[in-house]
């Protein structure tokens, strides 16, 4: 028996593409992944960097021209026994019309809240089963009558990683003011503080890029790819995981848990997937942060204990294989 054809539509994002992809192989399919958004020949590219020196209003449309067309053209390429689109909102009504006159099964995963999005619950309603990290958007959708289910982010369990031993508190994310508060506040209270991402790395052409001038004031380091970011997030005193406005939990919650981390989160609701104080700590400000740390300096069979208990739960609840079962539970 041949397997199972899945077409994968989803943003480049970081790669999680890849990480998606790999975890429905492992269920038996063979996956054809397109990133929707990305420009992987001379023509594509030479046509997105023309896209860009149209005004605002029209480049969206050209994108989501080009995005759709696309999608469209992969679609019809061969015959799928499942769809899955991850987030799609930058393709056009002319992508959902074609899905529906195929009729293959699909489901569309998104990792933002819907306010995020180009998504109006009427498009929603129109393009078939929903499945959303957030469960504010789960319970709004299913009062307006949707089909929807709660299918939140993972750890890609299937990377391989080399751990980065360090005796610093890490921070792997975007510069915002918050957070550079946060950690020179950390920093302050004696706690050594390494943060990396493009913002904060003080690389020439980081700076250039980003025009970040300013220093953050604390080590910094620069962009990881997902497989460094698990290595240095597992061999760190600790990590931390910190989130604007989402109600949703990031992939961040579940790869610092799942490489054997000591997580700090500041979310007490993280008890919905984890045992706070048991597998992941919750702070609500710094002093937490540089108590904890002080005690995870003093006591490490404390804190190997948590990294444990974080990567056993992980591997048994949370990798991006079960969430590619959840998914699959819209078709089969």
């Amino acid at each position: 028996m041949s397997a199972r054809r899945l077409l994968l539509l989803s943003p480049g994002f970081h790669g999680y593409w890849r990480a998606i992809s790999a975890a429905f192989k492992t269920l038996g399919y063979d996956v054809h992944s397109h990133p929707y958004d990305e420009h992987s020949s001379v023509l594509e590219r030479a046509q997105n960097k023309l896209m860009h020196e149209l005004p605002e209003s029209l480049r969206w449309r050209a994108a989501e021209g080009s995005a759709t067309d696309r999608a469209i053209s992969v679609l019809r390429s061969t015959r799928f026994d499942a769809v899955v689109v991850v987030k799609g909102d930058q393709l056009g009504a002319g992508w959902w019309d074609a899905l529906a006159a195929s009729n293959v099964p699909s489901v569309v995963w998104l990792y933002d809240e819907i306010r995020r999005t180009r998504y109006t619950t009427q498009v929603l309603s129109e393009v078939g089963p929903i499945a959303s990290y957030s469960l504010s958007d789960v319970e709004a959708l299913r009062s307006d009558g949707l089909t929807v289910g709660h299918v939140p982010l993972g750890f890609d369990s299937l990377l391989g990683y080399s751990t980065v031993p360090s005796s610093s508190l890490t921070l792997v994310g975007a510069r915002y003011e918050n957070r550079e508060a946060l950690v020179r506040e950390v920093q302050a209270g004696g706690v050594p503080v390494r943060a990396y991402g493009r913002e904060w790395s003080r690389n020439f052409w980081d700076v250039v890029r980003t025009r970040r001038i300013t220093s953050p004031g604390v080590p910094s380091g620069p962009d990881l790819g997902r497989s460094a970011a698990y290595g240095v997030m597992a061999g760190s005193l600790a990590t931390l995981n910190i989130h604007s406005d989402q109600d949703g939990f990031t992939m961040r919650t579940f790869e610092a848990a799942g490489v054997g981390a000591l997580e700090l989160v500041d979310r007490a609701d993280v008890a919905d997937f984890y045992e706070v104080g048991e597998e992941v700590l919750v702070f609500e400000g710094s002093q937490d942060i540089i108590e904890l740390l002080h005690r995870a300096q003093r006591d490490t069979q404390w804190s190997t204990r948590i990294r444990t208990a974080a990567r056993e739960r992980t591997l048994a609840e949370h990798t991006l294989v079960h969430r590619a079962r959840a998914l699959e539970a819209f078709w089969v």
